[in-house]
Protein backbone atom coordinates (compact mmCIF):
# COMPACT_ATOMS: atom_id res chain seq x y z
CA UNK A 1 0.00 0.00 0.00
CA UNK A 2 2.73 2.49 0.54
CA UNK A 3 3.94 1.82 -2.69
CA UNK A 4 0.28 2.28 -4.44
CA UNK A 5 0.16 5.29 -2.71
CA UNK A 6 3.28 6.83 -3.55
CA UNK A 7 2.54 5.65 -7.71
CA UNK A 8 -0.58 7.33 -7.31
CA UNK A 9 0.76 10.46 -5.86
CA UNK A 10 3.24 10.42 -8.51
CA UNK A 11 2.80 13.41 -10.94
CA UNK A 12 0.05 15.38 -8.95
CA UNK A 13 2.16 18.46 -9.08
CA UNK A 14 2.65 18.59 -12.75
CA UNK A 15 1.74 22.13 -14.10
CA UNK A 16 1.54 23.48 -10.63
CA UNK A 17 4.20 26.05 -10.32
CA UNK A 18 7.39 25.01 -7.70
CA UNK A 19 6.66 28.55 -5.98
CA UNK A 20 3.16 28.39 -5.89
CA UNK A 21 3.34 24.81 -3.81
CA UNK A 22 5.96 25.44 -1.82
CA UNK A 23 3.59 28.62 -0.55
CA UNK A 24 0.53 26.23 -0.23
CA UNK A 25 3.06 24.14 1.75
CA UNK A 26 4.33 26.42 4.15
CA UNK A 27 1.04 27.11 5.00
CA UNK A 28 -0.82 24.06 5.11
CA UNK A 29 2.39 23.11 7.38
CA UNK A 30 0.87 26.00 10.39
CA UNK A 31 -2.53 25.17 9.99
CA UNK A 32 -1.80 21.42 10.21
CA UNK A 33 0.58 21.82 13.66
CA UNK A 34 -2.59 23.63 15.17
CA UNK A 35 -1.93 27.09 15.60
CA UNK A 36 -4.95 28.49 13.75
CA UNK A 37 -8.33 26.56 14.89
CA UNK A 38 -10.96 27.51 12.23
CA UNK A 39 -14.50 26.60 11.90
CA UNK A 40 -14.03 26.37 7.90
CA UNK A 41 -11.58 24.00 5.70
CA UNK A 42 -8.40 24.76 5.62
CA UNK A 43 -7.82 23.03 2.16
CA UNK A 44 -9.66 26.02 0.23
CA UNK A 45 -8.77 24.88 -3.39
CA UNK A 46 -7.24 22.56 -6.14
CA UNK A 47 -4.08 23.65 -5.34
CA UNK A 48 -3.59 23.91 -1.83
CA UNK A 49 -5.10 19.93 -2.08
CA UNK A 50 -2.48 19.12 -4.41
CA UNK A 51 0.31 20.60 -2.43
CA UNK A 52 -1.06 18.84 0.58
CA UNK A 53 -1.53 15.74 -0.70
CA UNK A 54 2.13 15.49 -2.18
CA UNK A 55 3.60 16.54 1.16
CA UNK A 56 1.76 15.16 3.59
CA UNK A 57 0.10 12.04 2.52
CA UNK A 58 2.67 9.98 3.28
CA UNK A 59 3.73 11.18 6.20
CA UNK A 60 0.11 10.92 7.55
CA UNK A 61 0.28 7.37 6.33
CA UNK A 62 3.02 6.07 8.24
CA UNK A 63 2.11 7.92 11.23
CA UNK A 64 -1.41 6.75 11.14
CA UNK A 65 0.29 2.89 10.05
CA UNK A 66 2.30 2.60 12.66
CA UNK A 67 -0.44 3.34 15.62
CA UNK A 68 -2.91 1.26 13.70
CA UNK A 69 -0.13 -1.41 13.86
CA UNK A 70 0.41 -0.87 17.80
CA UNK A 71 -3.41 -1.16 18.72
CA UNK A 72 -3.52 -4.38 16.13
CA UNK A 73 -1.09 -5.93 17.96
CA UNK A 74 -3.29 -6.15 21.30
CA UNK A 75 -5.98 -7.55 19.32
CA UNK A 76 -4.74 -9.77 16.72
CA UNK A 77 -7.87 -11.84 16.00
CA UNK A 78 -9.87 -8.74 15.41
CA UNK A 79 -10.77 -7.03 12.14
CA UNK A 80 -12.91 -4.07 11.16
CA UNK A 81 -16.15 -4.57 8.98
CA UNK A 82 -16.79 -0.65 8.53
CA UNK A 83 -14.43 1.98 9.22
CA UNK A 84 -15.14 5.86 9.51
CA UNK A 85 -12.11 8.33 8.76
CA UNK A 86 -13.16 11.42 10.50
CA UNK A 87 -11.59 14.82 8.52
CA UNK A 88 -10.24 12.21 6.68
CA UNK A 89 -9.44 15.03 3.23
CA UNK A 90 -7.76 13.35 0.86
CA UNK A 91 -7.47 9.81 2.78
CA UNK A 92 -4.37 9.29 4.25
CA UNK A 93 -5.72 7.07 6.99
CA UNK A 94 -7.91 5.44 4.50
CA UNK A 95 -4.94 3.90 3.00
CA UNK A 96 -3.01 3.14 6.27
CA UNK A 97 -5.99 0.96 7.33
CA UNK A 98 -6.53 -0.81 4.16
CA UNK A 99 -2.61 -1.07 4.80
CA UNK A 100 -3.43 -2.98 8.10
CA UNK A 101 -6.95 -4.63 7.56
CA UNK A 102 -8.47 -6.14 4.53
CA UNK A 103 -12.02 -6.67 3.69
CA UNK A 104 -13.16 -3.61 5.28
CA UNK A 105 -15.88 -0.47 4.30
CA UNK A 106 -14.38 3.19 4.85
CA UNK A 107 -16.16 6.04 4.89
CA UNK A 108 -14.03 9.65 4.17
CA UNK A 109 -15.77 12.52 5.90
CA UNK A 110 -14.61 15.58 5.48
CA UNK A 111 -16.02 19.66 4.67
CA UNK A 112 -13.60 20.52 2.08
CA UNK A 113 -15.05 19.03 -1.33
CA UNK A 114 -11.49 19.33 -3.05
CA UNK A 115 -9.62 17.34 -0.97
CA UNK A 116 -12.48 14.53 -1.22
CA UNK A 117 -12.49 14.94 -4.63
CA UNK A 118 -8.80 14.49 -5.11
CA UNK A 119 -8.96 11.52 -2.41
CA UNK A 120 -11.64 10.04 -4.77
CA UNK A 121 -9.16 10.40 -7.72
CA UNK A 122 -6.32 9.20 -5.84
CA UNK A 123 -7.94 5.77 -4.65
CA UNK A 124 -10.03 5.14 -7.94
CA UNK A 125 -9.23 1.20 -8.46
CA UNK A 126 -6.95 0.66 -5.64
CA UNK A 127 -9.20 1.20 -2.44
CA UNK A 128 -12.84 -0.28 -3.46
CA UNK A 129 -15.90 0.46 -1.53
CA UNK A 130 -14.59 3.68 0.01
CA UNK A 131 -17.52 6.46 0.19
CA UNK A 132 -15.99 10.10 0.12
CA UNK A 133 -18.83 12.17 1.34
CA UNK A 134 -18.74 16.12 2.56
CA UNK A 135 -19.74 16.73 6.15
CA UNK A 136 -19.31 19.67 8.55
CA UNK A 137 -16.99 19.06 11.26
CA UNK A 138 -18.03 19.96 14.87
CA UNK A 139 -21.72 19.81 16.48
CA UNK A 140 -24.67 17.50 15.20
CA UNK A 141 -21.51 15.00 13.44
CA UNK A 142 -22.89 11.43 14.04
CA UNK A 143 -22.02 7.98 12.87
CA UNK A 144 -23.83 5.14 11.72
CA UNK A 145 -24.97 2.47 14.34
CA UNK A 146 -22.17 -0.14 14.99
CA UNK A 147 -19.51 1.72 13.42
CA UNK A 148 -15.81 -0.69 14.32
CA UNK A 149 -13.20 1.70 13.50
CA UNK A 150 -12.84 5.78 13.62
CA UNK A 151 -9.54 7.33 12.65
CA UNK A 152 -9.18 10.90 13.12
CA UNK A 153 -5.68 12.65 12.19
CA UNK A 154 -3.65 15.61 11.95
CA UNK A 155 -7.44 17.23 12.13
CA UNK A 156 -8.03 18.32 16.17
CA UNK A 157 -5.54 21.16 15.79
CA UNK A 158 -7.56 23.05 13.52
CA UNK A 159 -10.73 23.14 14.55
CA UNK A 160 -12.20 25.19 17.79
CA UNK A 161 -12.38 23.63 20.99
CA UNK A 162 -15.68 22.61 21.35
CA UNK A 163 -16.29 21.23 17.37
CA UNK A 164 -13.06 19.30 18.47
CA UNK A 165 -15.17 17.85 21.39
CA UNK A 166 -17.57 17.19 19.69
CA UNK A 167 -15.53 15.22 16.91
CA UNK A 168 -14.35 13.31 19.24
CA UNK A 169 -17.76 12.51 21.12
CA UNK A 170 -19.13 11.32 17.40
CA UNK A 171 -15.85 8.92 17.41
CA UNK A 172 -16.23 7.20 20.74
CA UNK A 173 -19.50 6.00 19.46
CA UNK A 174 -17.31 3.61 17.38
CA UNK A 175 -15.85 0.12 18.80
CA UNK A 176 -12.14 1.35 18.24
CA UNK A 177 -11.08 4.75 18.04
CA UNK A 178 -7.50 5.95 16.85
CA UNK A 179 -6.46 9.49 16.69
CA UNK A 180 -3.48 10.85 15.84
CA UNK A 181 -1.99 14.24 16.22
CA UNK A 182 1.52 16.07 15.19
CA UNK A 183 4.22 14.74 17.73
CA UNK A 184 4.49 18.55 19.10
CA UNK A 185 3.82 19.76 22.82
CA UNK A 186 0.13 21.01 21.56
CA UNK A 187 -0.45 17.27 19.72
CA UNK A 188 0.53 15.78 22.61
CA UNK A 189 -1.85 18.23 24.97
CA UNK A 190 -4.75 17.94 22.59
CA UNK A 191 -4.19 13.66 22.15
CA UNK A 192 -4.32 13.97 26.32
CA UNK A 193 -7.54 16.14 26.33
CA UNK A 194 -8.73 13.93 23.89
CA UNK A 195 -8.06 10.36 25.77
CA UNK A 196 -9.96 11.77 29.02
CA UNK A 197 -13.16 12.54 26.85
CA UNK A 198 -12.82 8.78 25.45
CA UNK A 199 -12.28 7.17 28.63
CA UNK A 200 -15.32 9.34 30.34
CA UNK A 201 -17.09 7.83 26.97
CA UNK A 202 -16.95 4.34 28.16
CA UNK A 203 -13.79 2.92 26.30
CA UNK A 204 -10.33 1.88 27.21
CA UNK A 205 -6.99 2.52 26.24
CA UNK A 206 -4.88 0.08 24.41
CA UNK A 207 -1.72 1.78 23.34
CA UNK A 208 0.15 3.46 23.29
CA UNK A 209 -0.81 3.85 27.12
CA UNK A 210 -0.30 0.66 29.75
CA UNK A 211 -3.29 1.72 31.82
CA UNK A 212 -6.46 4.09 31.66
CA UNK A 213 -5.40 5.92 34.23
CA UNK A 214 -3.73 9.25 35.00
CA UNK A 215 -0.92 10.45 32.26
CA UNK A 216 2.46 10.67 34.08
CA UNK A 217 3.61 13.43 32.27
CA UNK A 218 3.74 16.82 33.79
CA UNK A 219 2.42 19.28 31.29
CA UNK A 220 4.95 21.70 30.39
CA UNK A 221 7.83 19.46 31.63
CA UNK A 222 7.86 16.71 28.67
CA UNK A 223 5.00 14.97 26.27
CA UNK A 224 4.44 11.60 24.75
CA UNK A 225 5.28 11.29 21.19
CA UNK A 226 6.87 8.82 18.64
CA UNK A 227 8.64 8.81 14.82
CA UNK A 228 7.90 7.13 11.92
CA UNK A 229 10.48 6.89 9.14
CA UNK A 230 9.11 8.32 6.24
CA UNK A 231 11.23 8.59 2.53
CA UNK A 232 11.52 12.15 1.15
CA UNK A 233 9.93 13.03 -2.11
CA UNK A 234 11.12 15.90 -4.46
CA UNK A 235 8.74 18.34 -2.66
CA UNK A 236 10.14 17.40 0.77
CA UNK A 237 13.30 18.45 -0.53
CA UNK A 238 12.11 21.56 -2.40
CA UNK A 239 10.38 22.59 0.50
CA UNK A 240 12.54 21.93 3.44
CA UNK A 241 16.02 20.95 1.92
CA UNK A 242 18.47 18.50 2.86
CA UNK A 243 20.82 15.93 1.64
CA UNK A 244 18.74 13.06 3.90
CA UNK A 245 16.90 10.72 1.27
CA UNK A 246 14.27 10.20 4.61
CA UNK A 247 12.72 12.07 7.36
CA UNK A 248 11.13 10.95 10.96
CA UNK A 249 7.48 12.23 11.26
CA UNK A 250 6.75 12.95 14.89
CA UNK A 251 3.11 12.09 15.74
CA UNK A 252 1.24 11.63 19.42
CA UNK A 253 -1.39 9.55 19.40
CA UNK A 254 -4.03 7.24 21.36
CA UNK A 255 -6.05 4.06 20.63
CA UNK A 256 -9.24 3.14 22.77
CA UNK A 257 -11.64 0.44 22.31
CA UNK A 258 -14.84 -1.14 23.79
CA UNK A 259 -13.38 -4.61 23.01
CA UNK A 260 -12.23 -6.82 25.78
CA UNK A 261 -8.45 -6.10 24.93
CA UNK A 262 -5.60 -5.50 27.07
CA UNK A 263 -2.75 -3.07 26.92
CA UNK A 264 1.18 -3.92 26.80
CA UNK A 265 2.75 -3.84 30.53
CA UNK A 266 4.92 -1.28 29.21
CA UNK A 267 6.13 0.86 26.19
CA UNK A 268 8.89 2.26 25.19
CA UNK A 269 8.69 5.88 25.01
CA UNK A 270 12.48 6.98 23.80
CA UNK A 271 14.77 5.78 21.43
CA UNK A 272 16.37 3.08 23.16
CA UNK A 273 20.11 3.76 24.45
CA UNK A 274 22.80 1.72 23.63
CA UNK A 275 26.27 1.06 25.88
CA UNK A 276 28.44 -1.63 26.05
CA UNK A 277 26.91 -4.56 27.09
CA UNK A 278 23.38 -2.51 27.84
CA UNK A 279 21.08 -0.66 26.88
CA UNK A 280 18.66 2.10 28.72
CA UNK A 281 14.94 2.39 27.98
CA UNK A 282 12.73 5.10 29.08
CA UNK A 283 9.35 2.61 29.86
CA UNK A 284 5.39 3.81 30.73
CA UNK A 285 4.61 1.40 32.97
CA UNK A 286 1.55 0.16 34.39
CA UNK A 287 2.52 0.12 37.74
CA UNK A 288 5.25 2.75 38.12
CA UNK A 289 4.61 5.14 35.37
CA UNK A 290 7.30 6.89 33.75
CA UNK A 291 10.70 5.00 34.47
CA UNK A 292 14.26 3.86 33.27
CA UNK A 293 15.53 0.25 33.39
CA UNK A 294 19.18 -1.07 32.15
CA UNK A 295 18.91 -4.38 30.81
CA UNK A 296 22.63 -5.77 30.29
CA UNK A 297 24.33 -9.18 28.93
CA UNK A 298 23.43 -10.95 31.99
CA UNK A 299 19.63 -10.77 31.52
CA UNK A 300 20.22 -13.14 28.67
CA UNK A 301 17.09 -13.02 26.03
CA UNK A 302 15.97 -9.93 27.47
CA UNK A 303 19.07 -8.06 26.67
CA UNK A 304 18.47 -9.44 22.84
CA UNK A 305 14.99 -8.44 23.18
CA UNK A 306 16.16 -4.75 23.74
CA UNK A 307 19.04 -4.86 21.30
CA UNK A 308 16.10 -5.30 18.83
CA UNK A 309 13.43 -2.99 20.01
CA UNK A 310 12.61 0.35 19.03
CA UNK A 311 10.50 3.46 20.00
CA UNK A 312 7.00 2.95 20.56
CA UNK A 313 7.33 -0.80 20.81
CA UNK A 314 5.51 -2.72 23.24
CA UNK A 315 7.77 -3.85 26.39
CA UNK A 316 6.98 -6.84 28.79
Amino acid sequence: MHEELRAALAGLLDGLPPKQAAQAVDRLIANYRGRTPTDAPVLRDRADVAAYAAYRMPATFEAVRAALTAFAVRVPDWSPATHVDIGGGTGAATWATAATWQGHHSTVLDWAQPALDLGAELADGILPGTDWQRRTLGEGLTLPAGTDLVTVSYVLGELRPEDRRAVVAAAATATVVVLVEPGTPDGYLRIREARTQLIEAGLRVVAPCPHSGSCPIVPGEDWCHFAARVNRSSLHRQVKGGSLPYEDEKFSYVAATTLDAAPAAARIVRKPQLRKGQVLLDLCTTADGLERTTVSKRHGAAYKAARDAAWGDDWA
